[in-house]
């Protein structure tokens, strides 16, 4: 057995909530079932109220016995960002694991990298979600090239993050791993029991958009392809369920513009963790209409709960759904998801495309992911 080894991870935990706390807690566990030594440090403060989007940024849920979690740094505190930095800095951690999102964020966790890289002993590896964020802003390209020069390594989930890296940095040491599969949301459920508990119809025919809804994802589009004749004749269901990082109106204004009010389940407030698996497992496929993506965890929680899936061909999301196989990769067209849902539907295509589904989905790990950032600190000495 390896050495044990002390890990810091830096970003969102508990009490937070969402895919970044959820994406963090998975690999803590990860590698505290190797036996290694982990901590998180995550944010008393992550998002200045006015710049949060969604009605809160804290969970509902108990906090989990199993994980060490420090509520300590706070996103827009200079002081703060010194003091936590010299903090680890001292308990000389082998290794820091940041997953990094979002522009705003390079000052913070650059600055606090940059002090414990002081030490001479921890390695900085970064995981990528977007180098270059979907909703741009002024000064992104400074801060990004700020956090890129705070680390020592970086694992990307998409290839096409990785080309985009290369535009900051053609020297460190950098490798593509597959985002992981989310398997922390519970077991697979019996579609006939989670649509009995969500008060849907036994034998009804349902599609799932899932996740926070913000403009880029393209559930305008979605709407706009369920107006279609085919999928109203069929009386195919289009479940929302995720709360809108967005204004609501133009997706309202589409329902009404097309009378979908009996076609559309809104779910639109934050989905809690107990919940997930009743929505995936209920319906028959997830689509993913995006119109901008690099990867998405959404993807892997449908693998986890043996859902097809309907996906656009943006950034990475199309490497790893293999169209005609595990669902279809389309391009963001209301015409090609209208075709796509009616043709999943029409040819019965569930039966064929779960089989797959349980096959593909073992190439997603999480010790395929702690393989990957082994082999980058491998690169990094």
């Amino acid at each position: 057995m390896a050495d044990k080894r002390k890990i810091v991870i830096i970003g969102s935990a508990y009490p937070l909530r969402g895919g970044l706390s959820a994406y963090n807690e998975r690999i803590a566990r990860a590698y505290q079932q190797q036996g290694d030594d982990v901590t998180i440090y995550t944010f008393s403060l992550q998002y200045p109220g006015i710049l949060f989007p969604g009605k809160t940024q804290y969970s509902s849920d108990p906090a989990p016995g199993d994980l060490n979690i420090k509520v300590k740094v706070n996103s827009i505190n200079p002081l703060n960002w010194i003091k936590i930095g010299r903090k680890i800095k001292k308990l000389k951690p082998d290794l820091i694991i940041v997953k990094f999102w979002i522009p705003f964020m390079a000052p913070c966790l650059g600055t606090i990298a940059r002090i414990i890289r002081k030490n001479k002993h921890t390695k900085v590896i970064s995981i990528i979600d977007n180098i270059i964020p979907h909703e741009k802003r002024f000064g992104d390209f400074s801060l990004a090239k700020y956090w890129v020069k705070s680390v020592d390594g970086f694992i990307t989930m998409s290839r096409s993050v990785l080309d985009d890296l290369n535009k900051f940095d053609k020297q460190k040491p950098k490798l593509y791993c597959p985002h992981p599969l989310y398997d922390n949301f519970g077991k697979i459920l019996k579609k006939e029991y989670a649509r009995k508990i969500l008060n849907f119809e036994e034998s009804g025919k349902y599609i799932l958009f899932f996740g926070f809804i913000r403009d880029y994802k393209g559930l305008d589009l979605l709407l706009e392809a369920m107006a279609d004749p085919r999928i109203k004749n069929a009386k195919i269901k289009l479940i929302v369920a995720g709360e809108y990082y967005t204004d609501s109106k133009p997706y309202d204004d589409i329902i009404t513009k097309h009378q979908l009010q009996d076609s559309v389940i809104l779910a639109t407030d934050f989905i809690p963790d107990q919940k997930v698996a009743k929505y995936f497992c209920a319906s028959d496929i997830v689509v993913q209409p995006y119109k901008d993506a690099t990867q998405s965890g959404v993807t892997q929680i449908a693998y986890h709960f043996n859902k097809p899936m309907i996906t656009t061909d943006v950034g990475g999301l199309a490497e790893i759904v293999p169209d005609g196989k595990v669902g279809y990769v389309i391009q963001p067209n209301i015409g090609l998801l209208a075709d796509a849902i009616n043709q999943f539907y029409e040819e019965k295509k569930e039966t064929e495309f779960v089989d797959n589904v349980i096959i593909e989905k073992q190439k997603y790990s999480w010790d395929r992911m702690i393989e990957t950032i082994d082999e980058l600190l491998e690169e990094i000495k």
